[in-house]
């Protein structure tokens, strides 16, 4: 047989003793042999049975062994895994939206408004690192490279020196970006105010991403035991814990060092410097780490680049909360739970595609992987697609109850409100899994690891896109007359 010909029938016919023993093949092999004619596998059923038995023909005629499978879960099981981590991580959006509506009117937000430009950029970590890692280990989870304690632990240990490695530049280089973006808004230039910025953007990202890794770890470890998919429910509980813990430790940092500004300048500075000199420690932990030297090398243009795009979010929410107020509590909302979906989406692609292919197989992935293909076809990506799309709607809807039956925010959630709140939710989701279909398998043929990469660019694309359609829902209703930014003060 020759790679990529059709197979045709056959049947086995036992060998007399006397003759020599034929060529041993792969009980997959035949029975992949026995279905027919293999076709060349389609993105949107890149782990049905057709194409992991196509996989196991070609390993038993390259001589290797095939790699192991995903068990097929249907739509109502995935929905079953993902329904709970994902209102969990809503609630969780829901409390940083609450937090970040009372803090806009603390002295520290008043008067240093660049943490409004850090806000996005430090929430978004939990895109850049925390689901990365998160992402990273389900994929090793599923390989069953967790099954061993010791490796596991080799695992868990190399990642999270990587992340704090990655926090900690990530957070320097936001806050510098935060900084030339309010002096280029205000031309105001106040050293004080800059060494608060670092300082905090420094200790925020440190804390959340020690605190988020460990529990990724355990989430991670812990579902693959129970038998759970960890890519069902890893990601959204990193996104359900990250932002709140990541804003909670944003203000307090920086309300306290607000109070010895003027008084205790060498504070701010201190702290900064403490953390900085930790960097080289945790870049020698992670570089002499297997699991995560390559990472350490070659993954730092999609953090930073994601850092980037969610900085533009974090101007466009600066600019925005100065006319409207009420924006505030729902932008965390509307950024985290597409973030959530997506990074879900993106999570279980790559590691379809690491269950079957190596990294860079362009003949492996079709040619042909479009974006409007997303939600088309019977595969387990569309599917997964559609499920997800599913959710948005009685998400936000319950999401946007909570908020009103706790009184948070400064806008009326009316019939007009809602819609145009609803849209804009509904068209950033869309977008963000047609872009995820698309950049998992364009990153996957460049020879990229997409579980170093989507997400973060994901997830970043959400907190600018989402940023913006709230801004255009909140003028349209200014231009209907939908005026009362002043509630709730």
């Amino acid at each position: 047989m020759t790679g990529g010909a059709d197979v045709e029938q056959f049947e086995l016919v036992e060998a007399p003793e006397t003759q020599p023993s034929p060529p041993q093949v792969p009980v997959k092999a035949v029975r992949g042999a026995v279905k027919g004619s293999v076709r060349q596998p389609l993105l949107d059923a890149a782990s049905s049975d057709d194409e992991s038995d196509k996989s196991d023909v070609e390993a038993g005629e390259s001589g290797s062994s095939p790699r192991p499978e995903r068990n097929e879960v249907s739509t109502a099981n995935t929905a079953a895994q993902v329904f709970f981590p994902y209102m969990m991580a809503g609630f969780g959006t829901v409390g940083a939206g609450l937090l970040l509506d009372y803090s806009q009117h603390m002295a520290v937000f008043v008067e240093v408004t660049e943490l409004f430009i850090l806000v996005p950029a430090l929430l978004g970590l939990k895109g850049n690192l925390e689901m990365t890692l998160a992402s990273r280990l389900s994929t090793q989870a599923n390989l069953g490279n967790m099954d061993n304690k010791k490796t596991a632990l080799k695992l868990c240990c190399g990642n999270l020196a990587l992340a704090q490695t990655q926090a900690l530049v990530v957070a320097l280089i936001a806050a510098v970006v935060a900084i030339l973006l309010g002096y280029a808004s205000d031309r105001v230039w106040n050293w004080r105010h800059v060494a608060l910025l670092i300082g905090s953007s420094l200790f925020t990202a440190s804390l959340a991403s020690l605190v988020l890794g460990c529990v990724m770890c355990l989430v991670v470890y812990g579902s693959h035991r129970l038998h759970i998919d960890p890519d069902n429910v890893a990601t959204p509980i990193a996104a359900s814990l990250g932002d709140i813990t990541t804003l909670a430790l944003l203000v307090g940092s920086s309300g306290f060092m607000y109070k010895y500004v003027y008084t205790v300048a060498w504070v701010s500075p201190l702290i900064s410097a403490g953390f900085l000199v930790m960097v080289p420690v945790w870049w020698t932990v992670a570089r002499r780490n297997e699991f995560t030297t390559e990472v350490l090398y070659n993954g730092w243009w999609p953090v930073l680049i994601a850092m980037m795009i969610s900085s533009g979010g974090g101007f466009i929410l600066n600019m925005a909360v100065s006319n409207f107020e009420g924006i505030a509590v729902f932008t965390p909302v509307i950024c985290g739970v597409g973030g959530n979906l997506v990074a879900i989406q993106a999570s279980r692609l790559s590691t379809s595609l690491h269950q079957r292919y190596s990294v860079g197989d362009s003949a492996a992935v079709p040619e042909n992987t479009k974006v409007c293909g997303t939600f088309r076809g019977s595969g387990p990506a569309a599917r997964t697609a559609r499920l997800l799309l599913f959710l948005t709607l009685p998400g936000h809807f319950v999401f946007l109850l909570t908020i009103w039956a706790v009184e948070g925010g400064h806008t009326s959630i009316t019939l007009f409100f809602a819609v145009g709140y609803f849209m804009a939710a509904i068209i950033q989701v869309v977008f963000l899994l047609m872009v995820a279909n698309w950049l998992v398998h364009w990153l996957w043929r460049r020879g990229t690891d997409p579980d170093n990469s989507a997400i973060p660019y994901l997830t970043a694309l959400g907190d600018l896109v989402g940023t913006g359609l709230l801004a255009l829902a909140f003028e349209m209703l200014w231009l209907m007359g939908d005026r009362d930014k002043d509630l709730g003060d």
